[in-house]
């Protein structure tokens, strides 16, 4: 009797139905990636008018990114690594790049949601308004910027194995970026503290945001801050793909 083989298609079709509602049933994990960016967003509404529009928008686009790629992607690579579903995809006749497609795609959704909702926030309770061809840009550079988030959550699934380890790991690598990188924004740790964030990813991924938001203004630092940002991309997407095991033994 002959095998009938799902067209890939068919397959990717599949899994993003499967994950787009598991995403849906962990809404409350969604939530509260959208909730620390929101908050920083209004919270620094007095800002406004020393830093600019940009600058919080950019911030709070950031920490979202960063919150989405490691506390979300991250975290629920490794508990699905774990509970062995990786491996029952495996043995089904499915390209495992679709499987991790899959993801990406879902992924994608969210970094969509996290800039459309600062987007929102910040022009009714902020009034910070863009002009269209920013936001559209913006989005672009939203999206390159998630990258670099979610090939670092890759990264540390592939280097550490225990999910547990790897929610705490996620945890405090994703605090450290929000307290040294807003106060390395503002210029608060010394000279040499400052540089360092400056081209940190989160430093990097907050200059093309906000560059984006004004694209007149973009000059050679944005530019160089845009191959950086590709450049941590690559050797974080060649480092997780290299240390990536699909079971944890």
């Amino acid at each position: 009797m002959a095998t009938l083989i799902p067209k890939t298609s068919t397959v990717l079709t599949s899994l993003l139905r499967a994950d787009f509602t598991t995403q849906w049933r962990n809404r409350r994990a969604v939530v509260l990636t959208l909730v620390v960016p929101l908050i920083i967003l209004t919270s620094w509404k007095g800002l406004i008018s020393i830093v600019g529009g940009p600058f919080v928008l950019a911030n709070s686009i950031t920490i979202g990114l960063f919150a989405s790629g490691l506390m979300g992607y991250a975290n629920a690579t490794a508990r699905d690594r774990d509970k062995g579903i990786f491996q029952r995809l495996r043995v089904a006749p499915v390209p495992s790049w679709a499987i991790m497609a899959s993801r990406l795609l879902v992924q994608l959704a969210m970094i969509l949601i996290i800039t459309t909702a600062v987007f929102v926030i910040g022009k009714e309770y902020d009034g910070i308004t863009l002009s269209p061809a920013a936001y559209v840009f913006t989005y672009f550079t939203a999206i390159i910027g998630g990258a670099v988030s979610l090939s670092l959550g890759q990264m540390v699934v592939g280097w550490i194995k225990n999910p547990e380890t790897i929610n705490s790991t996620t945890r405090l690598i994703y605090l450290a970026f929000i307290m040294v990188g807003m106060f390395g924004e503002l210029n608060k740790l010394g000279e040499t503290m400052d540089e360092a964030v400056q081209w940190s990813p989160y430093g990097a991924v907050k200059t093309i945001l906000s560059m984006s938001m004004e694209p007149d203004k973009w000059n050679n630092h944005a530019s160089m801050a845009l191959l950086v940002t590709i450049a941590y991309i690559t050797i974080f997407t060649t480092l997780g793909i290299k240390w990536f095991k699909w079971n944890t033994k």
